[in-house]
């Protein structure tokens, strides 16, 4: 069942009145892989009436075709945040987008959950609650840095002047703030909420302010460590900012769902296919990516430090049954557009699907050790065996002709699974590569992945990762590559560096890969807070940025041998390509 985009649809389902509305900067795609599809049929799960308004015309009233909801609006700007969305790392308006119909970047607007929050109080007066959600919500929770103003930035909530954001994956608390606003009870309390206070609560954390925030690096730095550090529910704490006079208020995170409420979330019937209402408009993109594709696990302990994804949906990595995934690949089957390929089987890193920890589960994860850097931690309990396999009874299912893994997987995991590494490489070799495997080394010198958390993606481990890749790949008398994902431009990262990049991709890797992409500092990133502070935040030396439009891009030109003006006139200087919406690390 799609939910409903319009009154008239609505009406037709029998609901006079929506409980809930939620706006996105994206075309209504009903899909397990896109939030506002996930949270609607989590409400509608639990007896809420909700709709959806995808990419509304900000011009016109296009946001009161589904009337005012009786409990709350919800906001987000889309799958990814609306400024990376729309912009390139030079700063340029893309052209193009996966997410809307038509594939022309022409309807969601920079900075959508400000624009949208506002749109809502311009056309309803006093409405109910606006909450905010999804990623970019969940990222500019506080203060924080912004690239394309090239500042410190409020809190999202005060810019929106929405009521609530609801961080993280956020099923569990959306459904408990529908729960308390239905029997008219407070929400302030909700785990994984944040609010606006007069006052300062009691028991809580204070960051340094918005204001010392913008005019101290150091304070800047300081209040990220302790935002940092209380992402997780096992331990964090209540956190405030002061913001002028008045308080931000982080409560703790909502508590991860298991894996029985995680295999439910992914049993709701999604259409997986672009509702009707956006369909006279042209094609959707991402779908080619995500119709046939199914999600194993979410979290991710890699911990790169470019990467928001251990902010947003945490480090413990919380895996599916394999009874669920089985389900969901044999009502994949059963659809009328299914060919019998299964486009990726996978999440953030497909393969950390079944591995975990026990001190984890019943402590959180370790609050100054990193799980797999700069080596994987020997507690860690790997899960290459369990996802054999999971792939071996997918290839089994009826209908089902190939199986894909195009998720990204963790090269030096692997080869620290003495067990079953090997084991879990060639059978991805043998049954699950189209063509090409993705990896992400990102770089090859020890200075740059330090900076970037992926020491032990180094080069002797990408060359060793690469000659079992291609002597699996000789033995089975197969032809088949591996694709390499590398950045320029992070902090730390030189002219110099780049030249050794590109000597060894030459040497080693046979060429210079395409997938090359100019470092963008995003919110809440531990890579972000180089980029502003000038500063390695774990010892406090200074460490090289790249802050020029022009000097980020010839990093980019160094690394294909030529010189910036050649490489601008080349490629059109247009910035990196953005990695697709399952494209992970």
């Amino acid at each position: 069942m799609f939910l409903p985009t319009t009154e008239k649809e609505a009406r037709a389902l029998g609901w006079e009145r929506l409980d809930v509305i939620l706006v996105t900067g994206d075309s209504y795609i009903d899909s397990p892989f896109i939030g506002v599809a996930v949270i609607g049929k989590v409400l509608v799960d639990a007896g809420y009436r909700v709709g959806v308004i995808g990419q509304p015309d900000v011009s016109g009233a296009d946001i009161l075709r589904l009337g005012e909801p009786l409990l709350f609006w919800g906001v987000t700007g889309g799958c990814m945040d609306s400024m990376v969305a729309n912009r390139t790392a030079s700063g340029r308006r893309r052209g193009s987008d996966d997410y809307t119909p038509g594939g022309l970047n022409d309807r969601r607007p920079d900075r959508a959950a400000i624009i949208y929050s506002n749109l809502i109080r311009r056309h309803f007066k006093g409405t109910r609650p606006i909450v905010l959600g999804g990623i970019e919500a969940s990222l500019r929770r506080i203060a924080h840095y912004d690239f394309w103003t090239d500042s410190i930035r409020r809190s999202v909530l005060f810019d929106s002047k929405a009521d609530y954001i609801l961080y993280g994956m956020a099923e569990r608390s959306a459904v408990e703030l529908a729960n308390r606003l239905r029997e008219g009870e407070d929400p302030s309390g909700i785990r994984g909420l944040c609010r606006i206070s007069k006052d300062l609560p009691e028991g809580a954390i204070e960051l340094p302010s918005f204001e010392e925030c913008a005019a101290d690096k150091d304070a800047f730095a300081s209040a990220f460590r302790l935002f940092y550090a209380n992402n997780d529910p096992a331990t964090a704490m209540l956190l405030v900012q002061r913001h002028g006079d008045r308080y931000l208020v982080q409560n703790p995170p909502a508590e991860y769902l298991t894996g029985e409420e995680l295999d439910r979330v992914y049993a709701l019937g999604y259409e997986r296919d672009l509702h009707p209402f956006h369909r006279k408009d042209g094609e959707v993109k991402a779908l080619e990516t995500i119709r046939f594709s199914i999600s194993t696990h979410r979290g991710c302990y890699g911990e790169c430090g470019f990467c928001a994804i251990a902010v947003h949906e945490g480090r413990r990595v919380r895996s599916r049954s394999r009874a669920s995934i089985i389900a969901e690949a044999e009502e994949m089957a059963r659809h009328p557009l299914f060919k019998g390929r299964i486009h990726d089987v996978g999440g953030p890193s497909a393969n950390m699907y079944g591995s975990g920890c026990s001190r984890m589960e019943k402590e959180g994860c370790c609050p100054k050790k990193s799980c797999i850097s700069p080596k994987v931690c020997p507690l860690l309990k790997q899960g290459h065996g369990e996802q054999i396999s999971l792939l071996k009874a997918l290839r089994s299912v009826k209908g089902v002709k190939k199986v894909v893994v195009a998720s990204g997987i963790r090269h030096d995991m692997v080869l620290a699974d003495r067990k079953d590494g090997e084991k879990y490489l060639k059978e991805l070799v043998l049954h699950h590569v189209s063509g090409q495997m993705k990896i992400a080394p990102e770089h090859t010198e020890e200075n740059v992945l330090r900076l970037m958390g992926k020491p032990g993606c180094d080069k002797d481990a990408l060359v060793k990762f690469k000659e079992l890749f291609y002597g699996f790949t000789r033995e089975a008398g197969l032809k088949q590559f591996l694709s390499y994902y590398l950045m320029a431009a992070h902090p730390g990262c030189s002219r110099e560096d780049m030249k050794r990049l590109r000597a060894f991709a030459v040497k080693e890797l046979g060429g210079v890969p395409e997938q090359v992409q100019v470092f963008t500092p995003t919110p809440s990133t531990y890579s972000t807070l180089m980029y502003w502070t000038g500063r390695d935040p774990f010892t406090g030396e200074p460490c090289f940025v790249e802050r020029t439009g022009k000097g980020r891009e010839e990093q980019k030109a160094v690394l294909f041998g030529q010189g910036f003006e050649g490489y601008a006139g080349k490629r059109g200087g247009s910035g990196p390509k953005r990695r697709g919406p399952k494209e992970g690390r």
